[in-house]
């Protein structure tokens, strides 16, 4: 009688161990695959399609972090957004219009602008301008919820026809939220992971 119960107790305690050690890569496995779904990368390159610097994206828990790095940029200035569509070529004109799908006006609002009507006016992808030092680089760090990159959602960047992000020659004229930012001078194309 004895015997059987230490059997029984040895037979309890290994399931234990095989139901936990099951459970813990189950666990691991789905915490690496919402991480993964969580990253994004831009490759920024120039209109001769020199590369110019990397934006990276991180989902985190209510807004996205943007990280930039450019360089070769005109000192001063430069608007920042991400467009419409998923390419750069022929041209930068292919990216398309600021992205704002749901028209709900998430985008970035500067506190000199009255919020009640600059909330109309901002776009999902719109973003601070980004300054580039006497040497042309660029490094700013950004956070937005204007965007999101999880799948299905109505401000997701990975819609049916994919998000770029571009700089401008031209800094968003803050007073008015608006001005001409001149021509597009690097564009990447958004990529999960």
């Amino acid at each position: 009688m004895a015997l059987l119960r230490s059997w029984t107790l040895m037979f309890f305690i290994g399931l234990l161990l095989i139901l936990g050690v099951a459970l813990l890569i189950f666990w691991l496995t789905r915490t690496t695959e919402a991480e993964t779904d969580l990253l994004a990368t831009a490759e920024l390159v120039s209109p001769s399609g020199e590369p110019v610097g990397i934006v990276r994206f991180t989902e985190a828990e209510s807004s996205v972090v943007i990280e930039a790095e450019a360089r070769g940029l005109e000192p001063g200035g430069h608007a920042f957004a991400i467009h419409t569509v998923g390419t750069c070529s022929p041209d930068f004109a292919a990216a398309g219009d600021h992205f704002d799908p749901d028209d709900e006006g998430r985008g970035f609002v500067h506190p000199n602008w009255d919020r009640r009507d600059s909330v109309q006016a901002a776009h999902g992808g719109d973003l601070p301008n980004l300054y580039a030092s006497a040497e042309g680089t660029a490094r700013a760090d950004f956070f937005t919820n204007g965007v999101t990159l999880r799948l299905g959602q109505s401000h997701s960047l990975f819609d049916s026809d994919g998000s770029a992000i571009l700089i401008h020659e031209k800094p968003v004229d803050y007073e008015l939220g608006e001005g001409d930012t001149g021509q597009r001078v690097a564009c990447g194309v958004i990529r999960p992971g």
